[in-house]
């Protein structure tokens, strides 16, 4: 006859009552990780999109054959036609170009946002214990890191083929600043199309109805008092207009207040309007 003993329920539950205070213990007894700030949770997610930038690099592309593509084409294209020759025409030409450039490529910020959306990367997001807006601002912070590769590049470029800013450094310096600011508050409307829209053809096909009225219809190419009366209203009222005039005077070495000015409220407005409903839709969606 076996005399072996036998396990009953209660050995088997006071076997496994320590490894349950064990678990218990480092799940309850630990100290919980500080909650991110709002400023660290948003560069987080401003280097989540310069990790993106680097696994698949011709998203460069666009903030550096195309400035490179604008400058040379409109510059010889229509420096002759329009200034009597090339290196009269680069001196106008080069700052309007430069914010027209960068303020096309606003408009990948909202692509961005609707492909991670059909992705399912927001779901992720979401249920993070994060400050809310931080995947947001996280997508603007990493594109004005574009943006500003872009200005670089265009600059360069001008630099090369005649263009000589009168204001020098600190007046180059000024205009790209202002231009960033303004670039990143124009970023929101791409991030509300981006949450809004279902695919990312309709937010690129949007974000071009929108972008190229306001670029093209401006002082970019050409002075507005050239223009008939009834255009000069919208082109005169266009923040593109006064955010060109601004940089264009900055880095002539002017400080065109007016102009700074209402650049400077057009960035706020974008920023509580489009920001604010970007947010509503995102808490929503």
């Amino acid at each position: 006859m076996s005399t072996a003993p036998t396990r009953t329920e209660r050995d088997d539950a006071e076997l496994a009552a320590p490894d349950a205070e064990t678990l218990a213990s480092l799940l309850v007894g630990q100290e919980r990780p500080r909650r991110p700030s709002a400023l660290s949770a948003s560069l987080t997610f401003g280097w989540r999109a310069m990790l993106k930038i680097k696994h698949v690099p011709e998203q460069l592309f666009d903030v550096t054959v195309f400035p490179i593509m604008m400058v040379l084409m409109f510059t010889y294209l229509f420096g002759g036609a329009l200034a009597g020759s090339t290196e009269g025409y680069i001196q106008f030409l080069l700052p309007g170009i430069l914010v027209m450039s960068v303020v096309m490529i606003t408009m990948y910020t909202g692509v961005a946002v609707n492909t991670d959306i059909a992705k399912g990367v927001f779901d992720r997001f979401r249920t993070l214990p994060i400050w809310r807006p931080a995947p947001m601002v996280g997508y603007l912070l990493g594109d004005v890191v574009r943006y500003l590769l872009a200005s670089a590049v265009m600059l360069v470029v001008g630099i090369v083929i005649g263009y000589r800013p009168d204001g020098g450094v600190l007046g180059v310096l000024a205009g790209v600043a202002l231009l960033l600011v303004f670039s990143f508050a124009f970023s929101w409307i791409w991030t509300m199309f981006g949450l809004m829209l279902r695919t990312e053809k309709s937010v690129m096909g949007v974000s071009m109805m929108v972008i190229f009225p306001l670029t093209f219809l401006s002082n970019v190419f050409v002075d507005p008092r050239t223009m008939p009366g009834w255009l000069q209203v919208f082109v005169n009222n266009s923040p593109v207009t006064h955010l060109a005039a601004a940089v264009r005077e900055l880095m002539a070495g002017n400080w065109p207040a007016t102009d700074i000015a209402w650049s400077l409220g057009w960035s706020a407005f974008f920023v509580v309007v489009f920001g604010a409903t970007t947010m509503r839709l995102y808490n929503r969606k």
